[in-house]
């Protein structure tokens, strides 16, 4: 898939398993046409029929997301080291080339690429479950990167004492836009049903530790490093992934 998330750059118009080591994730947010989401993804199944018969190996996952405007789907891959970039592109997606431009692509309203490095430090140590089917994204422009880090550094070390594990999966942006986050975390949950478990959020978990003042020193630290911040829920399509 990371082949057709290249040949949307090259256009005029313009999860996967999960361990302790750093890697990079790619991510290609397509916007869709008013009216053009059952020919998209049509087109897309095309192109990865044609993929998997031309015995292509890539992985991707295709998310839906459930707010906002438009209808917006976000590719995600992963590639081990930037050397990945440099490569030309496999047999079958050369193979599949045509299907994109001519079943795709005329769909598209518009799309955004962009690069993130997974921080195992920060994150859930456990693998990203193959039933997780909804993720959680809260998004973070920050305005002092080393104010938020240590935030989130302090946090994440109590959540994996009290819980046994961090919550998310933390990502640091590579690059972008000026609108582009700067960091975002993932949440994953098997479904929208697991949004309905009450639990602490991660603040009381803290306060809980470290008592109300210590709670909310860190808070008004982390508020002062984001200048910005945003959140989505995303669907997996398990059919348009591999």
């Amino acid at each position: 898939m990371r082949k057709l998330v290249f040949l949307f750059l090259l256009m005029p118009f313009l999860i996967i398993a999960q361990d302790n080591d750093s890697f990079l994730l790619t991510l290609s947010e397509i916007t869709v046409k008013p009216g053009h989401d059952a020919q998209f993804i049509a087109g897309v199944k095309a192109w990865k029929d044609c993929y998997l018969k031309n015995e292509g190996n890539d992985k991707w996952n295709i998310w839906k997301r459930v707010q906002g405007e438009g209808s917006v789907y976000t590719i995600t891959g992963r590639m081990a080291n930037w050397a990945e970039m440099d490569e030309q592109g496999d047999e079958a997606g050369k193979a599949c080339r045509m299907l994109a431009v001519n079943l795709i692509m005329p769909h598209v309203k518009s799309s955004h690429y962009n690069i993130a490095r997974f921080i195992p430090n920060t994150s859930r140590s456990a693998a990203f479950s193959a039933d997780t089917e909804v993720v959680w994204v809260a998004n973070f422009k920050t305005k002092n990167s080393r104010d938020f880090r240590e935030c989130v550094n302090e946090i994440s070390s109590v959540m994996e004492t009290t819980e046994g594990d961090n919550r998310g999966y933390w990502y640091a942006v590579m690059g972008g836009s000026p609108e582009v986050a700067d960091y975002f975390v993932s949440i994953p949950y098997k479904n929208f049903a697991e949004l309905d478990v009450e639990r602490d959020g991660v603040w009381k978990v803290y306060e809980n530790e470290h008592g109300k003042e210590k709670t909310d020193a860190l808070r008004d630290k982390f508020r002062a490093s984001v200048s910005k911040d945003w959140s989505y829920m995303y669907t997996l399509n398990k059919k348009l992934s591999n």
